[in-house]
């Protein structure tokens, strides 16, 4: 493995198990094997390489929830297909799972919570639009897909925060009752 991404997988396991505010760059580059100036010349301070890993997990998540997301006037097969790609990212990337939730709940001017927050707006407003095109079928939802949005990332969350802890296993019956539940929600 090159210096460059041993810096962020080790990066990112110190991160997700202690959090990013705990972990010092001294702490990164022992952990990679590594120099300081190593680290600060791919990445250019412990915010950038933070960075790095977010923008390399969140595309392909967000590529995934894109492509599940395509509505084809069958709400309930979309949101299944999303709440899968979702559980499917968490089993393939636990650390950034687990890693991602921890920065989106950090207070709001910590440099964790802003260097989540672009891409949680961006996986929101990606929610919102299929809300949005749902809405023509269902017309009970018209003006709520931001709050339907909020609510359905935050269900996903719950299950995928419920699964790092070992609650219980992510899996087809999971989807089906998560997604069944939100339903019976927004319908009534």
């Amino acid at each position: 493995m090159m210096a460059r991404e041993r810096i962020r997988a080790c990066a990112g396991r110190l991160f997700a198990a202690r959090g990013y505010d705990a972990v010092g760059v001294q702490e990164i580059v022992d952990a990679a094997g590594i120099t300081k100036p190593t680290l600060y010349h791919y990445y250019g301070s412990k915010r950038g390489l933070l960075e790095a890993l977010l923008a390399g997990d969140f595309e392909v998540l967000l590529d995934d929830v894109a492509q599940a997301a395509c509505y084809e006037h069958d709400l309930v097969v979309t949101l299944q297909r999303v709440v899968r790609a979702c559980f499917a990212h968490a089993l393939e990337h636990p650390e950034f799972c687990r890693l991602q939730r921890t920065l989106f709940y950090a207070p709001p001017a910590s440099e964790a919570f802003q260097a989540v927050r672009p891409w949680h707006a961006r996986l929101t407003r990606r929610i919102e639009e299929l809300f949005a095109l749902a809405a023509a079928d269902h017309g009970n939802m018209r003006g709520r897909e931001q709050a339907y949005a909020a609510t359905f990332l935050g269900m996903i969350n719950t299950y995928t925060g419920l699964w790092l802890s070992d609650a219980f296993a992510l899996g087809d019956d999971v989807i089906y009752r998560a997604v069944h539940q939100f339903m019976h929600g927004i319908l009534s």
